[in-house]
């Protein structure tokens, strides 16, 4: 494995792990790390390892259970045996795909082939580890995937409060605002919409301020978040 000294620390099942330093502790909740593996001895060895590095472990036997638990509210990622008794893996990655965006997928196998690696990869997984493993190895992949999860969470938050903050304008003002973003003059919004030019330039103004936009270039940004594309037509 590339980055590792020439005689790491290998994990195997029911190996003893030495604890890695833990991170500062802080009023945020620890990071989660949801680990699924029919395997016992792999989940006891893997669950000191990572609780012992500042995260906190919860372990499942199978699919169904971790799919019966409840959603993780925060910075997670999962680390999923592709050989599992009930739902296998790669399935189980393809059931959660579209629900769990904000949680990173790393893949631990004992029988990994590269076709498998290349499916889980194109499928969204961060990494694809064959084991035996370095100990090293899968905490940069899990530090890695907790903050492409905070990533994904604080874009998802900013997504809402566009939401929110588009769902208070009133009828008018989101016809305002999707005649603005198309790079109309007040004039020409009002002679669209049947409004004086006064009456659009309060409804903008309304809208610049709902919207919290600094400028029409952000308020512009802020549509094409939303899906409101201008329409190169007119």
């Amino acid at each position: 494995m590339q980055g590792i000294s020439e005689s790491p620390r290998i994990f195997r099942p029911g190996s003893s792990l030495a604890p890695s330093r833990r991170n500062p502790s802080s009023m945020s909740p620890a990071p989660v790390v949801l680990l699924i593996d029919d395997d016992i001895s792999v989940r006891e060895s893997l669950a000191p390892l990572i609780r012992n590095t500042g995260w906190e472990p919860q372990t499942f036997a199978t699919a169904r259970e971790f799919l019966a638990h409840p959603r993780i509210n925060g910075p997670s990622c999962l680390v999923l045996d592709v050989t599992l008794p009930d739902l296998d893996g790669l399935e189980l990655q393809r059931l959660i795909a579209g629900e769990r965006p904000d949680m990173p997928i790393i893949f631990i196998t004992g029988y990994g082939d590269i076709p498998m690696s290349v499916r889980a990869m194109k499928a969204g997984a961060l990494e694809f580890l064959t084991k035996p493993f370095a100990p090293e190895v899968l905490i940069e992949a899990i530090r890695h995937a907790i903050e492409r999860s905070r990533h994904a969470i604080g874009v998802q938050a900013g997504l809402q409060l566009l939401r929110d903050a588009y769902a208070s304008l009133t009828p008018r003002e989101r016809q305002v605002m999707e005649l603005v973003v198309r790079g109309m003059l007040n004039k020409q919004v009002g002679g669209a919409l049947g409004l004086s030019e006064i009456t659009v330039k309060a409804h903008r103004g309304q809208v610049m301020r709902k919207m919290k936009a600094r400028s029409l270039a952000n308020l512009v940004n802020m549509a094409a978040e939303l899906g409101i594309t201008p329409d190169s037509r007119r």
